[in-house]
């Protein structure tokens, strides 16, 4: 059964949350980070991404990048934009877009649920970016950012999450992109300890949505302090982890598209000719086309959009793996037609999250910068846990989470 505890967050004060609050680490680049941070010192990617701080062309990898985390969480801290609960608590975060609100709770995972995997994965982790964040939860000594995870939906918990949103949450902001953020805080210690008992009697299983790479980060960076403590007692804070909670039923996966820069040397008559042959085709003509079912495809080439219905036998609806729309395409079209063997490393192919329309797959092909796009229908949770459970790994780049958690309503200091 899947561990939870409660935890003192480090938070911002209610006057400032808004500022704090920030995306997280992965979803921009320096570039980026820098625009949005600029003229806000509270905004939390002074410490996610401290390099905005340093000249540009600073290699975000260095000493100086990770001495200057260390220096503004301390700064943050000091100046009182962080201050931590006197007691543990669980908090619940509801994010809304388009009409739509999700509720998580916000705990602590415990890292032995990571090792023995009661918290089940779907992605392959790529070392170079676990020691990335696991140098972050060093030097701060802290969970900055928490991890985004699913557990199959329970009833007493939706009970329970629906009492406390009756109350008015301590921080209600909506940001740019039109996303509303609430958050409550969980201080009753019957219901704290009920919550607490329910995962570990009834939750069997805890399921990574988002952020592959800070889970192993933050359990094996727990390890570590395990082996260097002679004195440890499997109490010390840093056997848990910050992230936050949502039923499965009420979380919604997005598309996550591709984009191919060549044809692999075929005329756009000889590739229309070779998809024939595992697809039925059909011409949508110049407005948007989204697909509406499972193993339908829109392809925008030269300027039309295409309908691709994948033919009868060409894949395995009875495996897990083979019935996921991104094993057809790659299968029968980027590794068969075009030649991508290994979508984590070639240059030929580029992934867009569904957040930004399909409107964006037609400007980029309309630029020259690519040749062809292809827009799949998304994942369902049930096909993710499928996966997970049965012990698979889904190929690079088929989820999309949206909206992404806002990182800065608190931190999970480990000591």
């Amino acid at each position: 059964m899947a561990i939870l505890k409660p935890f003192k967050g480090l938070r911002p004060p209610t006057d400032i949350v808004e500022k704090v609050a920030s995306r997280p680490y992965d979803v921009l680049n320096t570039e980026e980070a820098r625009k949005e941070a600029a003229g806000n010192p509270q905004s939390l990617l002074h410490i996610t991404k401290a390099e905005i701080d340093l000249p540009v062309g600073t290699d975000e990898h260095s000493e100086e990048v990770y001495n200057k985390v260390v220096e503004n969480f301390n700064m943050f801290q000091t100046k009182g934009w962080l201050l931590q609960d006197a007691d543990e608590k669980y908090y619940v975060y509801a994010q809304t877009m388009n009409g739509r609100t999700q509720y998580g709770i916000m705990g602590t995972a415990h890292i032995d649920d990571y090792f023995n995997n009661n918290i089940k994965k779907h992605e392959l982790t790529r070392k170079d970016k676990e020691e990335d964040r696991m140098i972050h939860v060093r030097i701060t000594n802290a969970n900055v950012e928490p991890v985004f995870f699913s557990y199959p939906a329970n009833t007493e918990i939706d009970k329970i999450v629906s009492e406390v949103i009756t109350h008015e949450p301590v921080y209600n902001f909506v940001t740019d992109d039109n996303f509303g953020h609430h958050f409550w805080i969980i201080d009753d210690k019957a219901t704290i300890n009920r919550i607490t008992e329910i995962f570990k009697n009834d939750i069997p299983y805890l399921y990574v949505a988002d952020g592959h790479h800070r889970t192993a980060a933050a359990a094996l960076v727990g390890q570590e302090k395990r082996k260097k403590n002679p004195n440890h007692t499997g109490k010390e804070e840093y056997n848990y982890f910050m992230a936050v909670v949502f039923p499965d039923n009420q979380l919604k996966i997005i598309d996550y598209n591709r984009v191919v820069k060549n044809l692999n040397g075929l005329s756009q008559a000889e590739f229309m000719s070779k998809l024939e042959q595992s697809f039925t085709i059909e011409k949508k003509g110049t407005e948007i086309y989204k697909p509406e079912k499972l193993h339908e495809f829109s392809m925008y080439i030269d300027h039309h959009w295409y309908k691709l219905t994948a033919k009868a036998g060409t894949f395995n609806d009875a495996d897990p793996i083979e019935v996921l729309d991104v094993t057809i395409l790659s299968n029968l079209v980027l590794d068969k037609l075009l030649g991508i063997k290994d979508l984590r490393t070639s240059k030929d192919i580029d992934f867009v999250g569904g957040i930004r329309g399909l409107g964006e797959l037609k400007r980029r092909v309309d630029s020259g910068e690519m040749a062809a796009a292809f827009a799949l229908y998304p994942v369902s949770m049930q096909q993710l846990i499928n996966i997970a459970d049965t012990g698979n790994i889904m190929p690079p780049k088929t989820t999309w989470f949206e909206p992404k958690l806002r990182s800065g309503l608190a931190i999970h200091v480990l000591e």
